[in-house]
């Protein structure tokens, strides 16, 4: 029997933990014990924090593990790709997982290969900005976090200090992004990756908050663009995975396109999509069995990405508030056969501050995109 091991052991994990049970293969989880889902699900636990990759490695070695790989997170990712690099396993060069999991060093990537990318300053605090012009409105972000954690943006300079200081806080590296903002459309593209070939899967709609903080509200897929753009995108997004040196495994490329129609790469992940994308909208958007594929990579074969011939149109919405909750019901009432799964926790007056804090979400799939947009918040940017 096959052995891999899984870098993480919250929900996030656990449609990981549970293919690769399905597909017959021994589950070695590694994650500080926290009592998450995954340390009871995994056929072996081990309560080892995910950034000691060393005594992480120190142990695959010693069981002798056949893959390692993660989703959604990408903490994790640095720790897959030092142990599969070591072991000789399927995964990415660690030079491709610094560029893909610090913000800067990836802007700085884009730049010197010519990709669409919003321009950046790199800072430790508001006094490095000091007589330097900016031009507003501008987004600050941490340069190594997701989940819209640490996110603002800023119409003018009141603010400023403050929207760093709460960046570099979600920051490991203590460090901050001023970036200019990306007017548009935020979209998702998912891709997996076999030897330096790319394969598209699918482009995810996305909708969010707005200002200040842009948590992600929902997402539809596929995403409503011609085939003309989404060609577009792909040879963009492709070309940009081979500036970060992505060669095996999952991608998650968050971009925008504006009214003009021009596409910016926001970042890129080289992990697959959190919020349900990877698990559950592409399998049911297109057919594809993302999540197998990326078992399928780490254990060294190339992945069966066969599509569905009858695409459908599947969509997540997030419980942020009471008004959520009633559109779940109206679903229930009008389609209760497009609902697919609810996960969703007892409200409190608590705010939602990023996608952890959120409340839960429902799951839809249907025939037509214009069946499914009406139970999605409305657009904001």
């Amino acid at each position: 029997m096959k052995k891999l091991a899984i870098i993480g052991a919250s929900y996030l994990q656990e449609p990981l933990i549970q293919k690769a049970k399905s597909m017959g293969f021994e589950t070695h989880v590694f994650a500080w014990a926290a009592g998450d889902v995954g340390e009871k699900s995994a056929d072996h636990f081990y309560p080892i924090s995910i950034v000691e990759k060393e005594q992480i490695l120190k142990t695959c070695q010693e069981i002798g593990v056949d893959g390692i790989c993660s989703i959604a997170s990408d903490l994790a990712m640095l720790t897959v790709n030092y142990v599969a690099e070591k072991m000789g396993l399927t995964g990415n060069s660690m030079k491709c997982t610094e560029q893909s999991t610090n913000k800067h060093r990836m802007r700085q990537c884009f730049e010197r290969r010519g990709d669409p990318s919003p321009k950046s300053r790199l800072v430790a605090s508001v006094d490095e900005l000091r007589g330097v012009p900016l031009q507003y409105p501008v987004i600050v972000k941490p340069t190594d976090r997701s989940g819209s954690r640490g996110i603002t943006k800023l119409l003018d300079g009141a603010g400023l200090e403050a929207a760093i200081d709460a960046a570099k806080g979600q920051s490991f590296e203590k460090k901050a992004l001023v970036e200019e903002f990306a007017e548009g459309q935020e979209y998702s593209v998912e891709c997996i990756s076999w030897q330096g070939k790319h394969h598209f899967l699918a482009m995810t709609k996305k909708y969010t908050t707005g200002a200040p903080h842009f948590i992600e509200t929902g997402h539809i897929e596929p995403a409503p663009i011609s085939a003309e753009k989404l060609n577009e995108v792909q040879d963009i997004v492709f070309h940009a995975l081979d500036s970060l040196e992505i060669q095996n495994g999952a991608s998650h490329t968050e971009l925008k396109i504006d009214n003009a129609g021009r596409i910016r790469i926001i970042e890129i992940g080289g992990r697959m999509g959190g919020d349900c994308i990877g698990s559950d909208l592409v399998p049911l958007s297109t057919g594809v069995d993302f999540v197998k594929s990326v078992i399928q990579v780490a254990l060294g074969t190339e992945p069966d990405i066969q599509r569905r011939e009858h695409q459908q149109t599947a969509a997540i919405r997030f419980i942020f508030n009471q008004a959520d909750l009633d559109v779940l019901n109206q679903l229930k009432q009008e389609h209760p056969e497009y609902l697919v799964r609810e996960d969703v926790r007892t409200l409190s007056d608590e705010t939602v501050v990023d996608s952890s804090t959120r409340y839960g979400y429902f799951l839809m799939c249907g025939p037509e995109i214009s069946e499914l947009e009406h139970y999605l918040p409305e657009e904001q940017r």
